[in-house]
């Protein structure tokens, strides 16, 4: 296997560190991706998010019976507010909110998809109004009314299977998540695809996300609004999720931010020989990694445990100071 591509290393900039004492000097810090975004400043929502410094921890909470991971644990309305409202409380910035599995199973109605998330959103906005939130959907009918409830993102992991949900994304001026994936039309949602090949997987992914980005600025959507995500193990066996994580820095290098939506991934448990229940800590080794690599959103299941990994990542790569300074600080070693 080929040695991955030297992806060109840049400092932060100076004036974004807090209460720097002096600029950080290059290579002086662990090596680290830093992505030259086309729009690296948004307002999503009640928030400012500058995605050269910020790390997002997404929290997931999924209404559906049938999760992989949570298996309908949130399923319940009461269960699934509660959920989001925790996570936040956690330390996540953002909560994605899904209704319908994307693995491989019979189909949902829109009508019944929107039943299940739509209260979820109204909740999770009354009770959290700062609080970043998507809504993890293909079906734009569902995204157009969890929009107007007040969710600022659509998170789509079909890759836009749905000829509307640019122009719904567009009206309400949200921001959308572009997935790599290969059901990308309404006849292959949640429908197998055995044995998936790729001649390179992330010259691949990277081909459709560019295709997919220029299809949403020319339907009239802004840079600014626009996030992708290479879909990690979205129709991709486990030695495919490990490459693009090697080499997510040419993701990120589209200049967009990069969700990373590695949790509990079964790439991650077959890596390790684990079951679902046993992946917490690869899930946030993988998460990090992607951080290192460029990405700036990180969808996780365990909010507490990611945002603490992340603000350590983040501290690493010179992103953010230490909270506090003692040790070897003074006359006294503490």
């Amino acid at each position: 296997m080929p040695p991955p591509p030297q992806l060109p290393r840049a400092p932060i900039p100076h004036a974004s560190i807090p209460h720097a004492s002096a600029p950080p000097t290059p290579g002086a810090y662990a090596p680290a991706f830093f992505p030259d975004f086309v729009a690296p400043v948004r307002c999503m929502g009640t928030r400012t998010v500058d995605f050269r410094t910020d790390l997002l921890v997404m929290a997931v909470v999924n209404r559906t019976p049938d999760s992989f991971y949570d298996r309908g644990r949130t399923f319940a309305l009461d269960r699934a507010v509660a959920a989001g409202v925790q996570a936040v409380d956690d330390g996540a910035d953002w909560v994605d909110i899904g209704g319908v599995p994307f693995s491989p199973g019979d189909s949902v109605p829109a009508e019944e998809e929107e039943r299940r998330v739509l209260p979820v959103v109204e909740g999770l906005r009354a009770a959290r109004p700062s609080a970043i939130i998507s809504v993890d959907t293909f079906h734009a009918s569902v995204a157009d009314a969890c929009l107007a409830a007040g969710a600022n993102v659509v998170n789509d992991t079909t890759g836009l299977s749905d000829p509307q949900m640019l122009a719904v994304v567009r009206e309400h001026d949200a921001h959308l998540v572009i997935t790599h994936s290969r059901t990308t039309s309404p006849g292959r949602v949640r429908t197998a695809v055995p044995r998936p090949v790729y001649d390179d997987v992330v010259a691949e992914v990277s081909r459709f996300l560019a295709s997919r980005i220029e299809a949403a600025v020319d339907a009239g959507l802004r840079q600014e609004q626009l996030l992708v995500d290479p879909g990690h193990d979205l129709n991709k066996n486990t030695l495919h999720s490990l490459e693009l994580t090697r080499r997510l820095g040419e993701i990120a290098a589209l200049g967009h931010p990069v969700l990373a939506a590695v949790s509990n991934k079964d790439f991650v448990g077959e890596s390790l020989g684990l079951g679902r229940d046993e992946r917490g800590e690869g899930s946030l080794v993988a998460a990090v990694a992607c951080a290192f690599a460029g990405a700036r959103v990180f969808r996780m299941h365990d909010a507490l445990a990611s945002r603490r990994a992340l603000d350590m990542a983040a501290a690493i790569m010179g992103l953010r100071e230490p909270l506090t300074l003692r040790h070897n600080m003074g006359e006294r070693n503490e």
